[in-house]
């Protein structure tokens, strides 16, 4: 099978195109390029690559495909902030146009990188569910992804399918690591300062996945039967994926022996706060999606990167880890507009 990944020079894309690889598919990679010298570490993926803008793909990059995993995005809430237009025309409007390429190309699935985001601020205690729970996007990334998910669903037809995976935020070691995001954050500030602030109480609950188990969901979404995944959303994590942003830290620190952790409270109880039920694909997909990842091995393989590389706090609070900081300096040095559209090309 050939499949199509966009986005495959981020943080998730070059993991699971490394797995993709290993499992036998046929991979083309489609990526404007933003973040692809931001490696730790060498990496040669044995792929086509396609260096495209997202909101120029044309049926003739999607031609030969069977499938489509687009993880294209602009990829968090503060990236969002920065150019709230260029979210909707990039995170939405591009992602109408792959998938409208992709259904005159004949692709037969479209796999959707969607996220949790889009459940707003719960003001209930019960696990929010795909179906049933209400959905309040608060940010411009958040937005986006849902009205794609509608946008999408709405194309899909008889010979275009759509299966759509909200995963959790994120952790763990890849060649283009973020430190931008909570636990690769605080394993990252732990190991190259000693310490862990929390400027909560700690309390607010945060559902993580790790980078190869989200992997493993998009490739049970080319994997399962058409009647499983056809049409559906689903929630990625793990059992008991929810964690309190205590128990994040605490996991952190046990990474990092004699790192201190520190509770400041200064901002009280975070009214960020949600849990997510992950019973849909644990269920539905459970021949096809087995999570193997938890905190602490994620940790222990974080500082094993740390350690190989000889990480540094420049490392963890500089461009090469964080998503913004790299826009941002790829525009101060003329390799992009303000457009976000490469200067030159």
């Amino acid at each position: 099978m050939k499949v199509l990944v966009t986005g495959n020079q981020g943080y998730i894309g070059s993991v699971l195109v490394d797995m993709l690889l290993e499992s036998g598919y046929e991979v083309q990679g489609y990526d404007i390029g933003y973040y692809a010298k931001c490696l730790l570490e060498p990496y040669k993926p044995a792929i086509r690559q396609i260096v495209k803008d997202i909101r120029d793909i044309a049926v003739e990059d999607v031609e030969g495909c069977d499938a489509v995993i687009h993880l294209a995005a602009l990829s968090n809430d503060p990236l969002g902030e920065l150019a709230p237009g260029l979210t909707e025309e990039i995170n939405l409007g591009g992602t109408i146009k792959a998938a409208e390429a992709a259904k005159k190309a004949g692709v037969k699935r479209f796999i959707y990188s969607s996220s949790q985001s889009m459940y707003g601020v719960s003001t209930v205690d019960a696990e929010l569910e795909e179906d049933n729970s209400e959905k309040h996007p608060l940010t411009a990334y958040a937005r986006t992804k849902w009205d794609a998910e509608c946008a999408l669903k709405q194309m899909a037809t008889k010979d275009f399918h759509v299966v759509c995976f909200r995963p959790s935020t994120v952790f763990g070691v890849s060649p283009r690591l973020r430190c931008d995001i909570v636990y690769n954050n605080l394993v990252g500030c732990a190991f190259t300062t000693g310490k862990i602030e929390i400027k909560s109480d700690g309390t607010p609950w945060r559902p993580v996945v790790h980078v190869r188990d989200v992997s493993k969901a998009y490739i049970a979404g080319l994997e399962a039967p058409l009647e499983l995944v056809s049409g559906e959303s689903f929630n990625v994590g793990i059992p008991n994926g929810n964690f309190t942003v205590r128990d994040l830290a605490e996991a952190a620190q046990r990474s990092v022996p004699g790192s201190t952790l520190v509770f400041t409270g200064e901002h009280g109880n975070d009214s960020r706060t949600y849990r997510v039920s992950f019973n849909k694909i644990l269920t539905v997909l459970k021949d096809y999606f087995k999570p193997e990842w938890d905190l602490d091995r994620g940790g222990r393989e974080l500082v094993e990167l740390f350690k190989d590389t000889g990480f540094s706090e420049e490392d963890f609070r500089g461009r090469v880890c964080t998503r913004l900081k790299q826009i941002k300096y790829l525009q101060d040095n003329q390799k992009i507009g303000g457009d976000l559209r490469v200067l030159g090309r």
